[in-house]
């Protein structure tokens, strides 16, 4: 395991990055859109087989079953494997300056016509005030980490996905939250915009914008914000 604390270490960062981009080139918004639907289509296939365990068990637990349906999707259409490649749960990737070798975003996709190297990180948290898993859970051990450089520091958009068991909403909880730190001096989560609505069928997706507060960071991130209930 990696020690708290460890300097970087530049060769991992350079290995990484040998023969390839320093950056992914931006995700169109139509491609991302369709990767939120086929999460949605996942997740209400899950409510249908899978009831119980979604509603009542920890995020690892549903985070298992979602790599699993999205693995299986694959198989089904081309839709999704026309865009997709693979899906890891709890893939071990370097932190921006490799002072960590050990980051485990809870998702990462592997696109068909990117580089593997640099996978689109998708970053999962229950919502649930009953259990004390409310919005403030979902910025400081969520959103925070990809404005810090652990995760998705090479990209410029990242999703994060909440599970709500609660009536907590974006527009009535998350927006609220954003703005409100985004009126403190300093800002802990660097927003830029705040989360806008993007039409969706039958579940809630928006995205906001944030600064980056690491080293040589490429500006600024898109963060897609979709909340299955």
């Amino acid at each position: 395991m990696s020690q708290p604390g460890h300097p970087p270490r530049d060769y991992q960062i350079d290995e990484l990055m040998r023969g390839g981009k320093s950056l992914l080139a931006t995700l169109k918004p139509r491609h991302l859109k369709v990767i939120a639907e086929f999460l949605v289509r996942a997740w209400e296939g899950l409510l249908e087989d899978q009831q119980q365990v979604i509603r009542t068990q920890e995020e690892v637990e549903i985070n298992a079953l979602m790599e699993s349906r999205l693995l299986g999707l694959l198989q089904e259409g081309r839709a999704w494997s026309t865009l997709v490649s693979s899906v890891v749960r709890g893939k071990e990737s370097l932190s921006h300056d490799g002072s960590s070798l050990e980051k485990r975003p809870d998702l990462s996709i592997y696109l068909t016509k990117k580089d593997l190297r640099f996978p689109l990180i998708i970053e999962c948290k229950l919502i649930d005030k009953k259990v004390s898993k409310e919005v403030a859970l979902y910025g400081h051990e969520g959103l925070a980490r990809f404005l810090n450089g652990e995760y998705a520091w090479y990209a410029y958009e990242a999703f994060m996905l909440a599970y709500v068991r609660d009536d907590s909403t974006i527009g009535d909880c998350l927006a609220p939250h954003l703005a409100e730190r985004q009126n403190r001096a300093p800002d802990p989560f660097l927003t830029m915009q705040l989360p806008q609505i993007v039409k969706l069928l039958s579940q809630t997706l928006a995205k906001s914008r944030h600064g980056r507060r690491f080293q040589n960071n490429p500006g600024p991130i898109d963060i897609w914000h979709l909340w299955l209930s």
